[in-house]
């Protein structure tokens, strides 16, 4: 078997069909509403969690067993329930329809396996283990949640704000792209995590062309001058 080739899925607005009502439905749901997938879930019994989602308006249910037609809505398929015979229909059912399916907990039926995921606003950062070690990618997951916190969300955010702006400022793309090394390089982050505002501000000023400019504000909001 080839190693994995990992993508990243746009699911706004797509299908996304849930067999299976527990537990870990839930979490599969969770991060499908978070990417704003239209989700439908079927299952004869459905957990309290996923109830509310349902009275909330979040995802809507079909309370019935699977039937192998289900796939054909569904732009992506997650085999949730705890009965091996049904999560290995539906892999088989949505493989043939040419279905994206995973199967939890199970990669060896599934077509593409759903990583371990830390996010600080647009930074994501997946790990996978091809499905070998489920553990070990939730402890390296609460490793990077510590080394990378809410502080990389602002800079983040600060560096594609000024994107623009340095391409539309400096004239040479030689010249743009060390100013971009030299902010990802910085110690930016580290200083907004300890909440030195005035100290990054600085540091990005020292960096930055003149005719653009940043001032933090004691929030840790910013602002972004451009002459």
């Amino acid at each position: 078997m080839g190693q994995d080739y990992l993508i990243a899925l746009d699911l706004t607005e797509e299908q996304v069909i849930v067999v299976g009502g527990g537990t870990v439905a839930v979490r599969k749901v969770k991060s499908l509403i978070e990417s704003e997938a239209t989700v439908k879930v079927i299952s004869p019994q459905l957990n309290s969690q996923l109830a509310e989602l349902v009275a909330e308006g979040l995802i809507a249910y079909e309370k019935r067993e699977y039937k192998s037609k289900d796939v054909e809505a569904g732009f992506l398929i997650i085999a949730a329930t705890d009965q091996a015979k049904v999560n290995k229909q539906v892999a088989q059912d949505a493989r043939a329809a040419g279905k994206l399916v995973n199967v939890v907990d199970q990669p060896q039926l599934s077509n593409f396996n759903v990583p371990a995921v830390v996010r600080q606003g647009d930074l994501t950062i997946s790990i996978s283990t091809a499905g070998k070690s489920p553990a070990l990618s939730g402890k390296l997951r609460r490793e990077l949640q510590a080394r990378y916190g809410q502080e990389y969300k602002i800079f983040l955010n600060l560096l594609g704000d000024l994107r623009s702006k340095i391409i539309n400022q400096v004239a040479t793309a030689e010249q743009r792209r060390k100013i971009f090394k030299d902010l990802a390089y910085s110690q930016v982050p580290e200083l907004l995590k300890v909440e030195k505002f005035k100290k990054a501000e600085e540091l990005i000023n020292g960096i930055l062309p003149s005719g653009i400019g940043v001032e933090f504000l004691e929030s840790g909001k910013y602002i972004v001058s451009f002459k």
